[in-house]
Order: C-alpha cells, then sequence, then structure tokens
C-alpha cells in the first residue's frame, strides 16, 4: 500500500490572545455524548478522547470503531507529527506504509447538510453558513439553497481546526483505510481534501506533547489501548459531558469570542469544554 499522509507543515502564526473565561455553564447546558461515538485512546503521555461524527463521515466512523474493536489499533506509534500541525499513527506497519486487510474507504471529504441536521451557526458568510455538527466545526452551503436541490440539502465539509480527526490517504481521494491523524492546530487547506471523522473533546494538550519527528525518531510514542467507550466495563468507564452546542452558554461563548477577536473571529477560536470522571 503506498504511503499515506497529510500535506507540509504550515507557517506559524503569532498567537491571537484568549478572550476572557465566560461564566461558568449550567447543567442544562451540558449534553452527554453516545458511547458508541466516544473512542478512548490511551498513550504513554496521557488519555485522548474523540467524539466521533457519523453524520459528517458514516463509513470512517465504521472503519475506526471497528478497527478498534479488533485491537489494530493497539501500541500503534504515532510515527509522524509536525508540531503546530497534525499527530499521524493508526498503521500497522509503524511507518505510514501499511493499513489494515479491509478495503480502502471512499473519500467523505464533504456531507449533505438538511434542515433535520441538527447544524449550530456560528457565522453566515451570505454564501456560506459556519457553524457546529457536535463537537465538529463545520462550512456548508447557504441554507437559502435547500429549496433549490433534489434532495432539499446542501453540501458541507469540516473545518479542519484543533483537535479533529481525520483519515490519512495516499494520492487517491479513495485511499483512506486505517490511518489517521490528530490536530494540533488549525490548517484550512485540508478542507475538502481529507476526511474528517470527529474530534477531541479531552486531551488536546496530550496531542500537543506528542514526540514531534518526520519521521520521529526512537523511542516513539505509542496508543498503548484505543477502545470504543460503550465496550468498556462500566467499572473502569469514564463519565463524559460536553457543551452543547445548543445550549445559552454556548451560544454566549460564540458572542464573547466574536466580539473579542473581531475581523480574526473564526470557528477554530470556540471552544467546547468538555468534563470527564
Amino acid at each position: 500500500m503506498a504511503a499515506t499522509s497529510a500535506p507540509a507543515a504550515p507557517v506559524q502564526k503569532p498567537a491571537t490572545a484568549a478572550p476572557v473565561a465566560a461564566a461558568l455553564p449550567v447543567a442544562s447546558d451540558w449534553r452527554s455524548p453516545d458511547p458508541q461515538d466516544i473512542l478512548v485512546i490511551d498513550t504513554n503521555k496521557g488519555r485522548i478522547l474523540v467524539e466521533l461524527v457519523p453524520l459528517v463521515a458514516p463509513n470512517h466512523v465504521t472503519r475506526v470503531r471497528e478497527l478498534a474493536r479488533k485491537g489494530l489499533y493497539n501500541g500503534r506509534s504515532f510515527f509522524r507529527v509536525i508540531d503546530q500541525f497534525m499527530a499521524q499513527t493508526g498503521d500497522p506497519q509503524d511507518n505510514g506504509m501499511g493499513g489494515s486487510d479491509l478495503p480502502d474507504l471512499t473519500a467523505e471529504f464533504t456531507f449533505r447538510r438538511g434542515s433535520d441536521t441538527p447544524f449550530v451557526q456560528v457565522a453566515d458568510q451570505a454564501v456560506a453558513e459556519i457553524g457546529f455538527v457536535g463537537p465538529l466545526p463545520v462550512m456548508t452551503q447557504s441554507s437559502q439553497l435547500m429549496p433549490m436541490t433534489a434532495d432539499g440539502r446542501i453540501s458541507g465539509w469540516a473545518l479542519f481546526c484543533p483537535g479533529v480527526a481525520g483519515m490519512a490517504r495516499g494520492e487517491s481521494p479513495d485511499s483512506g483505510n486505517s490511518q489517521f491523524f490528530l490536530m494540533r492546530q488549525a490548517y484550512p487547506s485540508l478542507e475538502k481534501r481529507y476526511t474528517a471523522f470527529g474530534r477531541v473533546v479531552s486531551g488536546l494538550e496530550v496531542v500537543r506533547a506528542i514526540k514531534a519527528g518526520e519521521p520521529v525518531v526512537a523511542p516513539q510514542d505509542l496508543m498503548t489501548r484505543v477502545q470504543v467507550l460503550a465496550d468498556m466495563p462500566a467499572g473502569s468507564r469514564p463519565k463524559v459531558r460536553v457543551i452543547d452546542p445548543r445550549s445559552p452558554w454556548f451560544a454566549d461563548e460564540v458572542a464573547r469570542v466574536r466580539a473579542s477577536r473581531g475581523a480574526d473571529f473564526t470557528a477554530c477560536a470556540i471552544s467546547i469544554p468538555s468534563e470527564v470522571k
């Protein structure tokens, strides 16, 4: 199998000062994700929780769940890690040349958004709308186009903000298999070129602490064990809750960040707090 990869590292931009912290959320501002949609990645640097988003990339979510349940991700190294960009893993050969024994996946670079899609808008650019589907920041065509399409839906795609999980691939768009990467920083040029299937909701600091290198010199950091939350024994299963984008707290957070950032406002600037017990 050809080497799978994500593009080269971006030029680092000066950091923008974070806005002042908002008021604490109340109980009704939180949601409990489906345990089938939480990937628990234990690493030698700490635990990472990724919320899978099947509405955006159903086949890739199914594949990642299946490989986690087969144990393919256990012991896999982070073999290509670029600071200010991403950390890549999920290769049985730990060198970017391997994959599972399952067929390659058809790309899911875009998805179809309908009136029934749980989309929370944070910005309207007239010809496009920016918002969230669960924890995942996305951009779509204008909802005004829905009545004009055959299926009543419009095209949308993920924004590759920090924490977004994407499937690595080779030259062919339809060559994703088992390897994936976790974003350490935003990289807009991946949009509509790579499939995003989820986002880190806890442990972004762990992703950013993974040893960098292209390739990473030995010893490489590892995913010691990867599990679907629903499969974990009740006694050891973490309790996870995440801020609901439909909540009043989130609406206030969007307004606060927009006021602080001004013309520099982006969906990537909006944090979605989580709580893990």
